[in-house]
């Protein structure tokens, strides 16, 4: 989806704004008696792409035709080869991308995951490790990210979304 800034929008008249991109916090259960209730997914940049050696969660453009979880679900299954088991919509975050000149809105999920299952690893990353929320902000490269990982660790805190599970969980 492609809209201009109008008076409407926190951009100038004339920017472009597109929701072209998904964000993916992989969540998995943490190893029982630990004093947080999830493990996040790090994946670090592989040689000789974009980023090289920055640590991030999984994240790729929208297919044309393609709707944002669908999305999601293709992501984390090219980039890590593991199966998504509960899908929720927990954000969008804004970020400017001036290769395009436009204000991407990228749509953030977190992705349930079984944790004990081997990960393959797709070319855009050398190297991956489940880390706490707390290692997350010391350890990803992208400000965003860690404001995704806040919301849904927050979210899911009971291990699920709650009374807002009809609302945020993806079918």
């Amino acid at each position: 989806m492609t809209m201009e800034g109008s008076d409407h929008l926190p951009f100038a008249p004339g920017t472009r704004v597109e929701s072209r991109v998904v964000d993916v916090v992989v969540l998995s259960a943490a190893p029982e008696g630990s004093a947080d209730r999830w493990r996040v997914l790090a994946m670090r940049r592989a040689a000789g792409v974009r980023c090289t050696g920055a640590w991030e969660v999984v994240h790729g453009t929208i297919e044309a035709g393609e709707r944002p979880a669908e999305a999601a679900r293709r992501e984390v299954r090219e980039e890590t080869g593991l199966a998504v088991e509960r899908l929720y919509s927990i954000t969008v975050n804004p970020f400017y991308l001036h290769q395009r000149d436009t204000v991407q809105l990228a749509i953030v999920f977190a992705a349930i995951v079984n944790g004990d299952t081997a990960i393959a690893l797709g070319v855009e990353h050398d190297t991956c490790r489940w880390i706490t929320p707390a290692e997350a902000e010391s350890l990803l490269q992208w400000p965003r990210e860690h404001e995704a990982i806040r919301h849904a660790t927050w979210l899911l805190r009971t291990g699920d979304a709650g009374e807002a599970e009809d609302v945020l969980r993806v079918p």
